[in-house]
């Protein structure tokens, strides 16, 4: 979700799934033995039958403690209406341990190191839950999701069974409950000035051979430009998003979405993603546009601002984007300054890999539970809690709306703010936030959903732009192979020098600081990094769980 700014590396990898999704056979049920654990005495404030659509609400009054990622462009304010109407509904009050967003990751680990972390644990993407595994320091959610009723339905009825199943560790049990999607809902493509495209009679591109012919022709009609100034180049994943949705064109994961090992289908293997010849392809077009001056080299260190300035003062025609940025920045702001100016987002231009999505989308980022929770006599009124405000219909109607009539209006499946409440730019002059002033479409609570509740809030342009998205293909996820805890100790130690050494060379590559004639040196320099017994760890996890779940 990017209505809280900036969208994360973070963010984007979770948009684009796991490299452990998989279909499994021999688990997979739902229940993973939950009905054998002994919750006789843990049942206080539970309610006794709970069912798919049921309100949850506490037999008595109870408090749980969670961990909340504060947004700078909404900060956690305790008199949001969205905590005195959640206490009022269920009976649960949340008691929030605020945590920067820009230290939100750093603090997680150090609070559950030192087994200091609140009970709820959100925001947290997958992957992220495995170092936390083999402490014991959270729960194994799957032993207790036969206590959550929507969970199982939305999993079911979207069959999501497959991803679920992917985020199992090496004792065959996940320790994170994901946001679901019904749909895959895309974030990032590429924006260009219509308006001077239909001047020199250009077509909006639809393939990346395409983009590279627009750019030609902008370069050729202002020599003294970049057709193209992009942005989020935050170190040490500079043009995440645009390696992220270049990447996809060529069926790997670059960018924000980058992995060292992914699936090969066709060797049945993983294989080290920054030594394919898709990612040098991805690194080849780049290196493309910067040498032929259609591309700004800065665009891989510059700021956001700098970017965004590029773009309104017409030194470029260019730009990443997603929906709210085109509309709430670029598109607001240029029509400001550029009289008759027009800016759309395309649909990520098509590449090698054809009209696809790579696997994985539907899971988001969702919440840990702390050990500690076992431990309450309240622990099956937290799961219950749990179970209704982030994955019954209502409760993420509730974390995304907020109240029928008071913070929005509905009729026949169409949704909006209440006159004098702005979302994300919605109305522009409103005296209120929805999120800002009630707390509301909060990315700690909102994520996921059915396509209709997700796509409820969606403007004309993303309509536009996730219908076309929508009607692609998704690749199939990629299989599970969870490490053993000896094993991932040393994954990691090797996955992040590995990781940084693609980053370096890829940007190298790209600006020509580094001649692409050089690429076998810089597969030799990965095995020096282990690249080839990182990969026989990830293989021979893959054969060990398959051979298991058989």
């Amino acid at each position: 979700m990017k209505n809280q700014g900036q969208l994360s590396r973070r963010q984007i990898l979770s948009a684009a799934g796991f490299i452990g999704l998989a279909t499994l056979t021999g688990c997979g049920s739902g229940d993973d033995g939950g009905d054998n654990k002994d919750l006789s005495k843990k049942q206080d404030g539970a309610m006794k039958q709970y069912r798919v659509g049921d309100q949850f609400k506490a037999g008595k009054a109870l408090t749980f403690s969670l961990l909340h990622n504060n947004m700078p462009n909404y900060p956690l304010k305790q008199s949001w209406l969205f905590w005195k109407e959640l206490t009022r509904r269920t009976g649960i009050t949340l008691k929030a341990t605020t945590v920067p967003a820009s230290d939100y990751d750093k603090k997680r680990s150090l609070l559950i190191g030192a087994g200091d972390a609140p009970l709820l644990i959100p925001k947290t993407y997958p992957g992220q839950e495995t170092p936390f595994v083999s402490s014991g320091s959270v729960l194994a959610v799957s032993d207790y999701v036969h206590l959550m009723p929507n969970f199982q339905d939305k999993v079911k009825k979207w069959g999501l069974q497959p991803e679920v199943d992917s985020l199992r560790q090496s004792d065959g049990k996940y320790y994170l409950l994901p946001g679901l999607h019904e749909k895959v809902k895309s974030g990032y493509s590429l924006a260009l000035r219509t308006d001077v495209l239909d001047r020199l009679g250009l077509a909006l591109p639809t393939t990346w051979d395409e983009v590279y012919a627009v750019f030609r022709a902008l370069k050729d009609e202002y020599p003294d430009r970049y057709p193209f100034s992009d942005r989020w180049s935050a170190p040490p994943n500079s043009a995440g998003a645009l390696l992220g949705y270049l990447g996809q064109a060529y069926g790997v994961r670059a960018g924000w979405s980058y992995l060292n090992a992914s699936w090969d289908q066709a060797g049945s293997r993983y294989v080290f993603t920054g030594a394919t010849d898709a990612y040098r392809q991805v690194v080849t077009y780049l290196h493309k546009l910067v040498d032929e001056k259609l591309m700004d080299p800065e665009s891989f260190t510059q700021t956001d601002d700098d970017a965004v300035k590029k773009l309104l003062a017409e030194k470029s025609f260019a730009i990443s984007a997603n929906p709210q940025e085109l509309v709430q920045n670029y598109r607001y702001n240029l029509q400001r300054q550029v009289k008759g100016s027009a800016i759309e987002m395309v649909p990520v231009p098509l590449g090698p890999a054809g009209p696809v999505v790579l696997g994985g989308a539907r899971l988001e980022n969702g919440l840990m539970i702390s050990s500690e929770a076992l431990k309450s006599d309240n622990f099956v009124a937290l799961v219950q809690f749990v179970d209704w405000l982030w994955y019954s219909d209502e409760g993420q109607r509730f974390s995304k709306w907020g109240v029928r009539d008071v913070t929005y209006t509905e009729s026949g499946g169409r949704y909006r703010t209440k006159d004098g409440i702005t979302l994300m730019g919605s109305d522009p002059d409103a005296p209120k936030d929805l999120q800002r002033d009630f707390g509301f479409f909060n990315g700690v609570f909102s994520y996921g959903g059915s396509w209709a509740l997700v796509s409820s809030s969606f403007g004309p342009d993303e309509q536009r732009f996730q219908d076309a998205m929508a009607r692609r293909e998704q690749l199939p996820v990629d299989p599970a192979h969870p490490l053993q805890s000896v094993e991932q100790e040393q994954a990691t130690l090797w996955d992040t020098p590995l990781k940084d050494h693609v980053f370096q060379n890829t940007l190298q590559f790209v600006l020509g600081k580094r001649s692409l004639d050089e690429w076998d040196d810089y597969v030799s320099e990965l095995k020096a990094k282990n690249m080839d017994r990182y990969l026989d760890l990830h293989n021979k996890a893959y054969e060990r769980f398959k051979k298991e779940h058989a």
